[in-house]
């Protein structure tokens, strides 16, 4: 049901399929695309974080089909939260790793509403939870580094 291109997009690299945090290890392989030069640019992440959003929900539909709900091999949500999270801060590897620390964390925490969004079915309740959570990141990482500065 799976195409090769889905299989390995879907799950980040094959990361979904890594035994065990699979999400982070998902986080890890967004990270690293991430660091190449100029992946930053505003022009470069928005669209593929939207455009990756918007086809996770239709491969994630299918990865529930074969593999159940909220699949662990399914780990292109944690790609696009991982750029959420990421969105406007400084490339530096010490914020990167703050947000990055924070970001899986409010991931397994999954505070309210992401909670409630991951009850939804197929690719929008895989999708969602992780989109929110990248948020929640994205806010509290801004917010920290303007009480720095």
């Amino acid at each position: 049901m799976l195409n090769k291109i889905e299989k390995i997009a879907g799950s980040a690299f094959y990361t979904g399929y890594i035994p065990f945090a699979s999400g982070t290890w998902g986080s890890l392989a967004a990270t690293l695309i991430y660091f190449i030069p100029n992946f930053e640019n505003i022009y470069v992440i928005l669209p593929l974080t939207g455009l990756l959003f918007l086809w996770g929900l239709k491969v994630g539909d299918k990865f529930e089909a074969v593999y159940g709900k909220d699949p662990s091999q399914f780990t292109l949500d944690e790609v696009v939260g991982t750029w959420i999270s990421y969105l406007f801060l400084p490339k530096d590897i010490y914020v990167i790793l703050a947000a990055f620390i924070l970001w899986r964390a409010l991931d397994i925490i999954k505070p309210s509403p992401a909670r409630n969004a991951e009850s939804l079915t197929g690719g929008m309740g895989i999708m969602l939870d992780d989109v929110i959570s990248g948020f929640y990141t994205f806010i509290i990482m801004h917010i920290a580094l303007f009480l720095i500065n």
